[in-house]
């Protein structure tokens, strides 16, 4: 009988261990191709609305932004009124520093003496002095029949004066409501509501100059103002 002498097998396990790999950085972000730049297009501003396009001239607290001609008396009372009063025979005038050509001007005004006023447009002066040398004016005087609302000056006297039955608009010792229009020689002027002067001037003399407020000669003038505003249409 044979015996089988067992064989001793030296079995050598050998761990299936991975090759070692050494740790590598991950490969960067693809880039994305820069953009070139492109000059950017302005912005377009945005358009001023009508109600933008109003600016008050006078500030209700000082003169700023108008130059005092002649000797009378200018003041800035309580409530932004603006108070002109003659004291002395001359005429006197408050005139923008702002020179202005086409425009609409919105104001108050108020008459407390005897002495008639204007709002003139186009004005000049001769230096140093209250003699104005250009400008028409659109008339106030709380009397009637003095043709508030109507066109004088430019040595030419009157121009235009409201129909009779407009004569009656203005309101003594209380606040009239002023809306004026010069555009070229179109002249329009307004009176709480009621247009006085509709008037294309056939022969004008004066094309650009400062808005001035009058006080007549005489000593007689009391004049209060408030709520100035203007609506420039000036192209230049």
């Amino acid at each position: 009988m044979r015996f089988f002498r067992p064989l001793s097998f030296a079995l050598v396990l050998v761990a299936a261990t991975p090759p070692c790999v050494s740790a590598k950085q991950a490969p960067p972000a693809a880039q994305t191709p820069a953009t070139p730049q492109t000059a950017q297009t302005p912005r377009t501003p945005r358009p001023t609305l009508p109600g933008e396009q109003w600016e008050q001239i006078f500030n209700g607290k000082d003169l700023a932004g108008w130059q005092k001609i002649g000797d009378e008396q200018w003041t800035v009372e309580t409530g932004g009124v603006l108070h002109g009063v003659a004291v002395t025979k001359a005429y006197g005038y408050l005139r923008t520093e702002k020179n202005y050509k086409d425009f609409q001007l919105a104001m108050h005004f108020k008459c407390d003496g005897d002495g008639n006023s204007g709002v003139f447009f186009h004005s000049e002066f001769k230096p140093g002095t209250p003699t104005i040398t250009q400008g028409l004016q659109f008339e106030i005087d709380c009397q009637a029949m003095h043709h508030t609302g109507g066109l004088y000056g430019d040595g030419r006297n009157w121009i235009v004066w409201p129909k009779p039955e407009d004569e009656m608009v203005v309101r003594r010792g209380a606040w009239n409501e002023y809306n004026l229009t010069v555009v070229g020689n179109h002249y329009i002027s307004r009176l709480n509501g009621v247009v006085l002067v509709d008037f294309v001037d056939p022969q004008p003399k004066s094309f650009d100059g400062g808005i001035s407020l009058q006080l007549h000669s005489g000593g007689s003038g009391d004049m209060k103002f408030r709520e100035i505003w203007i609506r420039d249409l000036t192209q230049r």
